[in-house]
């Protein structure tokens, strides 16, 4: 009797927990697709929700806590990897971070959300995520990358701070928690923008020009990571007053500086590089409505507050979340038509919500509504495009 020959097994049809990336990009575009619609229907009236905190402040801590924090949690379990040369996290540790990470969602929904026990399990996610990370960053060495834990610590923190006057134990804590947790984000995107922009640019120009070069600018890089810094000790202490105001003014210039070394002009062929560079360029916008406002006294309505969040947040997560998703699972890097919709809908969602407070009466809701319907309808885009790409195994059949 002959040995049946031997087969090997059938790859996997659906691999959401085979990296870091995987759940928590997904989740992170669910959730900016169906935040934010929410939102607009309590704005408008349509919705009423069982209150056990403020509206609008439940609205800001889920798309930074939410939205955000799902895509530093697939960011940070994606890139420590390939900086450290360790195994990624995945299976059921992946799967209990993401069961974490949900759970804290469940726990801010806003019929349960001052409760203590809810504020525990929200603040569980960011503690879980760095110890995660800890061991291979401390074991490889790779000192500059453990400051991303101190942001983690930060972004703690920040939460525990809105959590507090949700429970009622302090008045007026929120506030600067949320001011804490878009300082921490921007440091990240600061950090992280100066590292892959410039790279990618460099390499991706290369393919038609040899010759590019972009040179390194250490002290440039450390004046601009160190007053992007600076704002997370100046708003805590001295909110919304001149000095912050002025530290803002001046990260926007060096930042200017910094980006205009990248020859962003040149990426207009590639969208998964230019809109790299739109969303850096969204940051020092931001920065500059925001000196504009508390150090020159201009009149703009805490403009900057969504350039920072709706415009520099919303565009580079996008234009991470497609490219690393492409790179990630063994795919060409060419943005298709869909993703480039998204994200054309995406900065124009940033724009009229900047735009909005500049507007009197209809014309502000009007502009708010545009603006909501602009980001759903481009992170709509975004899950229809990638929910395929991250839930099944890589098109060359590698591990991840």
């Amino acid at each position: 009797m002959s040995a049946l020959p031997f087969t090997e097994p059938a790859a996997p049809r659906f691999v959401p927990f085979a990296y870091g990336f995987r759940p928590f990009f997904l989740l992170a575009g669910l959730s900016a697709a169906i935040l934010v619609p929410v939102w607009l229907l309590v704005l408008s009236g349509v919705a009423v929700p069982v209150l056990g905190v403020p509206p609008a402040a439940w609205h800001g801590h889920e798309m930074l806590f939410g939205f955000v924090g799902a895509t530093v949690g697939g960011f940070m379990l994606t890139a420590v990897p390939s900086w450290t040369g360790a195994l990624p996290v995945t299976g059921k540790t992946l799967a209990g971070l993401v069961a974490l990470f949900v759970a804290g969602r469940l726990a801010s929904l806003p019929a349960v959300a001052a409760l203590p026990a809810a504020a525990a399990v929200d603040l569980l996610f960011y503690p879980a995520l760095g110890l995660a990370i800890a061991l291979p960053l401390f074991r490889a060495g790779k000192a500059r990358n453990t400051a991303f834990l101190a942001l983690l610590a930060l972004l703690t923190l920040a939460n525990l701070l809105v959590r507090l006057e949700w429970m009622g134990v302090t008045a007026d804590t929120a506030r600067f928690g949320t001011i804490l947790a878009i300082d921490a984000v921007l440091m990240m995107v600061a950090v992280v923008g100066g590292r892959i922009i410039p790279t990618f640019t460099r390499n991706a120009l290369r393919k038609r020009d040899p010759a590019v070069e972009i040179a390194a600018c250490p002290r440039l890089d450390r004046a601009a990571l160190v007053l992007t810094a600076a704002l997370i000790p100046l708003d805590l202490l001295f909110a919304d007053s001149a000095l912050p105001g002025a530290a803002a003014l001046a990260a926007a210039a060096v930042h200017g500086l910094r980006m205009a070394r990248w020859k962003g002009h040149r990426t207009l062929h590639d969208p998964l590089l230019w809109i790299l560079h739109a969303g850096y360029g969204w940051l020092i916008a931001g920065l500059a409505l925001k000196g504009a406002e508390l150090a020159l006294g201009l009149p703009l309505g805490n403009a900057w507050l969504h350039a920072v969040t709706a415009g520099c947040f919303g565009t580079i997560i996008l234009a991470v979340m497609s490219r690393a998703a492409l790179g990630h699972t063994g795919r060409a890097l060419k943005a298709s038509a869909p993703t480039v919709a998204a994200y054309g809908l995406v900065m124009a969602a940033g724009l009229a919500r900047t735009l909005a407070p500049a507007l009197d009466g209809a014309f502000h809701q009007q502009a708010i509504g545009l603006s909501g319907l602009f980001w759903a309808l481009g992170f709509i885009l975004f899950c229809a495009v990638y929910t395929p790409i991250l839930l099944r195994p890589r098109a060359d059949g590698q591990p991840g």
